[in-house]
């Protein structure tokens, strides 16, 4: 599985939109005592599964290839384990959890030479790690041993007890060396980062809640990008300042996301819009006003700034019907200026999306959930998989598809067939679509504490067969129900109108059995009126 996160901070480079965002909550902030976290994979062209990496023992001398998450060019090999844990997408058989976001930052910084990207870290270390720390140690032990063969990236790193964000960059061609902080999130606090670097200064001697790499403040110094005092550099300013594209595009939507739970956040407005060079950054983490659930980060990861100054509905952009999407690229130009798109957290781009929950007091192979969807997190249900899986549902991992191969049994392209009907005909289909995905997702929520009472009462390996199979099921449940609903909108909203429907959601016959006459619906009010301000007189009778 592979997938590219690249985003280029000069507004005019952003010829392609590649971006990811993560979302983190900290045990004591969410309903239930859970650590979550999200993570959302988006890249235009990509084709995503949920990968499966089984338990394993490996002899002494064994080696394993490390091949470019990005690009699937081969970098070179580096000694297996002894033991690897099972890692099921992002989630290994410990509850650990780890996803990420790329930011880039200074391009001198980068070691082609590395032969870790960020991909195979992520999975190596998912593989190798028992506790987030751990998955820390291994990572960073790696890079800076075989190198780190990728832009500036930063981790969203969680176990059941703990939160941690990390940000890591090589130290140039050849150099074989990383620079990289960690910071522990409170238990009380959320966070979130967005293709943007977000950790600012930091104390080393904090061993408790923080941890970093021995040169990270020595080699900005041997550079000659920072001269204050240790206790005064900033990881962000100094290795990837932001821009405008990294406060728009990106810093926005961990502003939007804080937004949700917090009162005070108009005072960064400014920050995220980006046209103020001056503005106050935004803190790296929030204490939130309530705590969180798994269904108020399903619903976050489905943002597209609703009710903000950054919202999609105010103007054209989104077609006739209202798209809260917008086409990229993110910039572009009208008659010689400089113009850009709104970057929402939920995007059409999307490969897959997921909620981690992580439980310390339960078994572990109970404990780990990945709620997990392919495509655009506003157009899917999160499907509950276990940590302790060993099977991966079908739709989500099925023979034959891949990006140029269409399969009516494969989740990322049911998904796809039907968000992409109803992107350019959003206010009009959504409805239909939310309905279902929302009924979905409730089931689950609903039905998880009943299911996981009776794997309590298992031996945890019939736990684990249990709760896989419950997984298989539910996922083979979900795309029957997706091809459902796309040959229901293809009938319901044929050629630009709508068939009307009895209470029981059967369509309208006429008195003499055939389909009962389609509703017009026109334009909606707010774009017939532009269209005829635009057009003047040209359509006025």
């Amino acid at each position: 599985m592979k997938r590219k996160c690249l985003l280029s901070f000069m507004l005019l480079a952003f010829s392609y939109a590649m971006a990811c965002t993560n979302f983190i909550v900290g045990k004591k902030a969410s309903v239930d005592g859970s650590v979550m976290c999200t993570y959302s994979a988006d890249d235009y062209g990509m084709f995503q599964s949920m990968c499966h990496y089984p338990a394993a023992k490996h002899s002494k001398g064994e080696m394993r290839r490390i091949v470019d998450w990005d690009s699937n060019k081969y970098h070179g090999e580096i000694p297996e384990a002894e033991v690897t844990y099972n890692v099921v997408g992002n989630i290994n058989e410990w509850q650990v959890t780890i996803g990420e976001t790329t930011f880039g930052g200074r391009e001198e910084m980068e070691d082609s030479t590395g032969i870790l990207d960020y991909g195979s870290l992520i999975y190596v270390a998912l593989q190798r790690s028992k506790t987030a720390r751990e998955a820390i140690k291994v990572m960073t032990t790696l890079a800076e041993t075989y190198g780190y063969n990728s832009g500036g990236e930063t981790f969203t790193i969680c176990d059941p007890n703990e939160a941690w964000i990390m940000e890591m960059m090589g130290c140039g061609a050849g150099s074989k060396k990383v620079v990289w902080v960690a910071l522990r999130v409170p238990d009380d606090a959320i966070c979130a980062h967005a293709n943007q670097s977000r950790i600012r200064t930091f104390n080393v001697k904090d061993k408790e809640n923080c941890m970093a790499s021995k040169n990270v403040v020595k080699f900005a110094r041997e550079k000659g990008w920072f001269s204050g005092k240790d206790s005064e550099f900033s990881f962000c300013d100094t290795y990837a300042a932001p821009d405008f594209g990294g406060r728009r595009f990106c810093e926005a939507r961990v502003w939007t996301f804080f937004n949700k739970y917090c009162d005070y956040m108009n005072e960064y407005v400014d920050y995220a819009a980006g046209k103020v060079a001056d503005a106050k950054p935004m803190p790296l983490w929030i204490v939130p006003n309530r705590k969180l659930s798994v269904k108020d980060l399903e619903m976050a990861m489905r943002d597209h700034y609703e009710g903000t100054p950054f919202a999609l509905d105010s103007d054209i952009g989104g077609g006739i019907w209202e798209m809260p999407y917008r086409p990229t690229p993110l910039s572009f130009e009208v008659d010689g200026k400089k113009c850009f798109n709104e970057r929402p957290v939920s995007t059409q781009q999307s490969g897959f999306v997921y909620v981690s929950q992580m439980r310390s007091w339960l078994p572990r192979e109970i404990g780990g959930v990945l709620w997990f969807g392919n495509d655009d997190a506003n157009m899917v249900p999160y499907v509950p998989v276990y940590c302790s899986a060993t099977k991966i549902p079908t739709c989500f991992d099925t023979p034959g598809a891949d990006a140029l191969t269409f399969s009516i049994d494969n989740a990322f392209w049911v998904c796809n067939w039907v968000s992409n009907m109803v992107y350019p005909r959003y206010v009009q289909m959504f409805p239909s679509l939310e309905q279902v995905r929302d009924s979905l997702d409730n089931s689950y929520i609903s039905l998880q504490a009943e299911v996981e009472a009776k794997a309590q009462q298992m031996t945890g390996a019939e736990a684990a067969k249990y709760l896989n199979d419950y997984s298989c099921k539910k996922g083979d449940e979900m795309i029957a129900r997706w091809r459902k609903l796309a040959t229901y909108l293809i009938v319901k909203y044929n050629d630009m109108v709508v068939k009307p429907e009895n209470p029981d959601g059967s369509f309208k016959l006429s008195k003499y059995g055939i389909a009962e006459r389609p509703l017009r619906p026109g334009y909606p009010e707010k774009y017939a009126r532009e269209l005829i301000k635009q057009t003047g007189d040209k359509f006025v009778k």
